[in-house]
């Protein structure tokens, strides 16, 4: 397939429609229009079309015949502007000419065909090579692959590979890094360290470009030590140092990257902006904002400044804090103090941090502006201002910005879709919802298990269970979709709510046959409704196969096994847990709704005065009294009030 030669398009047809009247009359002789005047007019001329069309009508003047070289300006003038089939037809009025094809001119027509992604011609056309009198080298051969790799061709790559070492010719470091490239783009780390040998052994050298993508990918894919061990092997280098901290950081060893930094240093390596920006990054991420910010520092004493991603880092580093503020505040300060030009990922940082923290009119301002300054939003912008729209309840908003995305031709992914369809749903425009997710099929945008689980929760939570039951069934039957842990919490949350534990126990069951694992919130809400449905006992029972599932209570079920034994008319072990958290065994800190359920618990067993006392208790241990606490206290007392006037009016 690769041999087979296509014909080659027509794009044009020599014709005579322009004169050549402006050639001419700079020229003295009418009869000679010399080589260098035509190569002068195509170089300068800088609308193609325009050089095209010259180029067409000096062909057809019968005042100049084309030369190798007037061709080949003409050549590298349509590569550039990427129209291959142009490019094409005129190798062959070359060839047809007897015209033969420079090596650097047939490199600049495999660029065009990587500039369009098309290798697959590429790969034919360098077949052809010798068509256009043209021999292949290393050179060529290095372009093509390269070309491949642009398109992780990575089964071409070995074939065309194959063939440059049976023409006789010896890759060089070039060749060896291309390999190496599509290895380790391919997850073959092994197959990259042989190949790091084979080099040596043939005499070639790795350089850092080598060692680099070798460790980079072994970094990838959790083998850091490995790399470290592998970096010892040669003189270290800058990218490698900073492959080796992305490695670290990624596995949470702040401590080994920051030692990493510190022997660069020692060795008389200048970390760069790489170097900083990832461990900012990091440090943000994991809010320690201040360190970051002291790496800052660190890096402007040393003359390293920040780029765009740094900034990036550090704004949303100030967004995971909560100061909104001092976001804006550096934001303004290192564009204008370092002349950075923000791209579309910083501004992503600006609108997604101030949708997080509600402030959905200034996410909208960065929004206009980045269409101002001709900056084009794309999906994860339009996908931020949508769940910003979402969570604020505002669907005319969330509406708004869809109907901006796809008028600007940007294409929703499954992420936006479920923000849009989670959206409809908190609004109950569960048909809607539903037709939306009849689109992304149609529109080959497989809706994902968050989709339906978004879409179920509405549903669920508007008392729709029949619907949700049967949106559930159509996910995988349908969809191929198989439901998550996620998608049984929604159900059962919404069968405890609606008083039906025993269709909430039920499927379980099938959880169970399933060999799904059970999330904490799966016992938390079986414990909620087991509670309301006036079974504590079987509450109590969970409480003991969560222990079993190595589960580890939360705060939620904390208070809900508190709850249950109030309800089993056991207000003094409920009370006693609360004694075990003060002598400091328990990690658990109990809240106000934990008091205030041992509260109702011993109140509802007549020990009110022990109801006053843990009261007083709570209080001082700084935790303040609810409505709910004061209410459970008043009705407490004032049944008992009227218990006992009822009893002395009967005597």
């Amino acid at each position: 397939m690769l041999l087979k030669v296509q014909k080659p398009l027509i794009p044009f047809v020599l014709n005579t429609n322009l004169n050549v009247n402006h050639l001419l009359t700079e020229s003295p002789n009418h009869a000679e229009i010399k080589e260098l005047d035509v190569v002068k007019r195509l170089r300068q001329e800088s609308c193609v079309p325009l050089a095209l069309h010259f180029f067409k009508s000096i062909a057809n003047s019968n005042l100049f015949k084309h030369t190798p070289l007037t061709f080949e300006v003409m050549i590298r003038k349509l590569a550039m502007d990427g129209q291959v089939d142009s490019v094409q037809y005129l190798l062959q009025q070359m060839k047809l000419q007897g015209f033969h094809c420079s090596e650097d001119l047939f490199i600049s027509v495999i660029s065009v065909y990587r500039q369009v992604g098309l290798a697959e011609r590429a790969v034919e056309m360098f077949y052809r090579i010798k068509e256009f009198g043209c021999d292949p080298s290393v050179k060529i051969y290095n372009h093509v692959l390269d070309t491949l790799l642009g398109e992780n061709r990575i089964q071409m790559i070995y074939m065309v590979y194959r063939d440059m070492k049976r023409d006789g010719f010896e890759p060089n470091v070039f060749t060896y890094n291309v390999l190496l490239k599509a290895l380790c783009k391919n997850n073959k780390v092994d197959g990259a360290k042989k190949l790091l040998v084979e080099m040596s052994n043939k005499g070639c050298c790795p350089d850092a470009v080598s060692y680099t993508t070798v460790i980079s990918s072994m970094c990838e894919v959790g083998l850091v030590k490995e790399g470290r061990e592998l970096a010892e092997r040669f003189e270290p280098v800058v990218s490698v140092y900073n492959a080796l901290i992305n490695g670290l950081c990624k596995e949470h060893d702040y401590k080994g990257a920051f030692e990493l930094m510190r022997e660069m240093v020692e060795k008389g390596i200048s970390p760069n902006v790489i170097s900083y920006s990832t461990l900012i990054n990091v440090l943000c991420n994991s809010g320690q904002i201040e360190l970051a910010f002291s790496f800052l520092t660190q890096m402007l004493k040393r003359g390293c400044h920040p780029n765009i991603y740094t900034l990036s880092s550090l704004v949303k580093g100030c967004f995971l804090r909560g100061t909104t503020f001092d976001a804006l505040d550096l934001w303004n300060q290192m564009i204008r103090g370092f002349g950075l030009q923000p791209n579309v990922v910083a501004y992503n940082t600006l609108v997604q941090g101030f949708c997080s923290h509600g402030n959905i009119v200034k996410a909208v301002s960065v929004f206009s502006h980045m269409e101002e300054i001709g900056c084009s939003p794309n999906i994860r912008t339009y996908g931020s201002l949508i769940n910003g729209f979402a969570k604020r309840g505002s669907l005319d908003g969330a509406v708004y910005i869809w109907n901006k995305m796809l008028t600007s031709g940007c294409c929703p992914n499954v992420v936006v879709y479920t923000n849009m369809v989670e959206a409809l749903c908190r609004h109950s425009k569960f048909k809607e919802a539903e037709s939306l997710i009849e689109i992304m099929s149609k529109e080959n945008c497989a809706p994902s298990v968050p989709t339906f689980n978004a879409f179920i929760k509405g549903l669920c939570d508007a008392g729709r269970l029949d619907w949700a039951e049967k949106v559930f069934r159509q996910m995988e039957q349908q969809h191929r979709c198989p439901p998550n842990i996620v998608t049984y919490n929604e159900l059962l949350d919404g069968l405890a709510k609606a008083n039906r534990i025993e269709e909430a126990y039920g499927l379980t069951r099938e959880i169970f046959m399933r060999g799904v694992e059970w999330s904490s919130s799966t016992y938390n809400t079986l414990l909620h409704g087991s509670c309301n449905a006036g079974l504590p006992g079987i509450a109590l029972q969970l409480v003991g196969k969560m222990m079993v599932d190595g589960k580890s209570p939360d705060e939620i079920t904390m208070n809900m096994i508190i709850l249950a034994y109030c309800k089993q008319g056991k207000a003094e072990r409920a009370a006693q847990m609360l004694d075990l958290v003060s002598c400091g065994r328990r990690k658990w800190r109990p809240d106000v709704i934990s008091y205030t359920n041992v509260i109702w618990g011993l109140c509802r067993s007549n020990c009110r005065e022990d109801g006053v006392i843990l009261l007083e208790r709570m209080i001082s241990a700084g935790i303040v009294p609810s409505i709910a606490t004061w209410s459970v206290l008043i009705n407490c007392f004032i049944l008992d009030d009227i218990v006992r006037a009822h009893d002395q009016f009967t005597i």
